[in-house]
């Protein structure tokens, strides 16, 4: 870690921050309410720890495997699971994460629920992912069935569901997403004018769109490209 790679990401959170102080203003939105998680899949560990000191604590990593080898090696920040979830690596998610974005199903859900119960953590914050476009390349609830996903939600006592989580549309133009973040954040409202256990959070937008995002109510946006830069494409 050096003092100029600090540097550098402290620089990058401050003009993402200012975009997003843009957005909330443009709605009339205090930005405040607004959490920045950083992205850091594939970011080396030493480059994360330098991140949490540039101010960027609140972490997202895409896949357990990689997180378990990550985690303990930064030692702090709070870590979002914003990836797919596998049922047999519900445990190792329990033990790593502080937030679970992804839970795109009731049997995630209860399994998680119940692996909570034996591990005697309550409240585990979780979001609820929805397929909102109804993709088929992409995981989530069908927002036709949410109704009934509540229904047996109730029950679960371990998991605080503290909102939902969508992927927008990747287009060259963000205004396309815009639609996908709409649709969420009127789900979310009627989802919890009959079940107000559902919390109000909405993890939403990212690089390309988190400023549309914001504007149709995202309280939670995922960055990774502006503040890390570009990925290693496989090879």
């Amino acid at each position: 870690m050096t003092g100029d790679e600090v540097t550098s990401l402290a620089d990058a959170r401050v003009r993402v921050l200012a975009r997003i102080a843009g957005a909330a203003a443009r709605t009339g939105r205090d930005p405040a309410l607004v959490t920045l998680v950083a992205v850091s899949k594939t970011v080396p560990a030493e480059r994360v720890r330098a991140a949490v000191e540039a101010g960027l604590e609140v972490l997202g990593e895409n896949r357990v495997q990689e997180a378990a080898a990550k985690i303990p090696a930064v030692g702090s920040g709070t870590w979002h699971l914003i990836g797919p979830l596998q049922a047999n690596k519900a445990r190792r998610a329990l033990e790593l994460f502080d937030v679970i974005e992804s839970v795109d199903s009731i049997e995630l859900a209860e399994r998680l629920d119940r692996i909570a119960l034996e591990m005697d953590r309550p409240g585990v914050p979780v979001l609820l992912q929805v397929n909102v476009d109804r993709d088929p390349a992409k995981a989530g609830f069908d927002p036709a069935t949410l109704d009934e996903a509540m229904n047996r939600l109730e029950a679960l006592r371990s998991l605080d569901v503290r909102g939902l989580m969508t992927i927008g549309r990747l287009a060259p133009d963000p205004e396309a997403a815009r639609p996908t973040f709409r649709a969420l954040q009127e789900l979310s409202a009627r989802l919890r004018a009959g079940w107000p256990r559902l919390g109000p959070e909405l993890s939403m937008g990212m690089s390309d769109d988190f400023e549309a995002a914001i504007e149709e109510g995202a309280t939670i946006v995922r960055v990774g490209r502006l503040l890390f830069g570009e990925r290693p494409r496989a090879a």
